[in-house]
């Protein structure tokens, strides 16, 4: 391989990103996912999150009707109906019953979440951004909720060892070695 850097044009290539699953769903229609690696944290107070999305998506329509969405994180043993509901459409497909998922009533929005992932943030539109190939959905987190499996004794949510996925150039890949925590750093020793 050469040395030094090349210079490319602008692109994308913030990476590895978190990849989740977004579940929405309009009033007498079937529950929706739709794989998302454009997902993030915007502020903490209030808690806000980002997804941006292609006007073209089946998703998109109904999260802006709606106003309502849940971003449910992804597993290893979700990677296989991640992938598939990033590729396939539901407009064609019912995503949660081709991937063997269950929808659950979310306590605070309308739309469902997914059982089988460890955390489902249930989350309301405050605001749409235009942008080019992509609308940015700005988000209040109205609540969360979390699996007990992963909860020790003590009510600890032990997060970290659910089998998180993250998306880098195209492949998927689960988290694994602990590199230190926050403020490691400058820890005294």
């Amino acid at each position: 391989m050469k040395e030094g850097k090349e210079n490319w044009k602008p692109g994308n290539l913030l990476y590895p990103l978190p990849v989740v699953m977004v579940s929405c769903q309009r009033p007498g229609e079937k529950a929706n996912i739709i794989t998302l690696a454009w997902a993030g944290t915007v502020c903490s107070s209030p808690a806000m999150v980002s997804i941006s999305i292609r006007p073209e998506r089946h998703s998109y329509g109904i999260i802006k009707e709606t106003g309502e969405f849940v971003i449910n994180l992804v597993t290893k043993d979700l990677a296989f109906a991640t992938d598939y509901c990033g590729v396939k459409s539901g407009r064609d497909v019912d995503k949660f019953k081709e991937m063997g998922l269950t929808a659950v009533e979310s306590p605070l929005v309308s739309a469902p979440s997914i059982k089988e992932s460890p955390v489902n943030i249930q989350c309301r539109v405050t605001q749409v951004i235009p942008l080019g190939s992509h609308d940015m959905f700005l988000a209040k987190v109205a609540g969360i909720t979390v699996d007990r499996k992963h909860m020790d004794a003590k009510g600890k949510f032990h997060l970290n060892q659910t089998g998180l996925v993250a998306y880098s150039h195209g492949e998927y890949f689960c988290l694994g070695e602990k590199l230190g925590k926050f403020g490691y750093s400058v820890q005294k020793k």
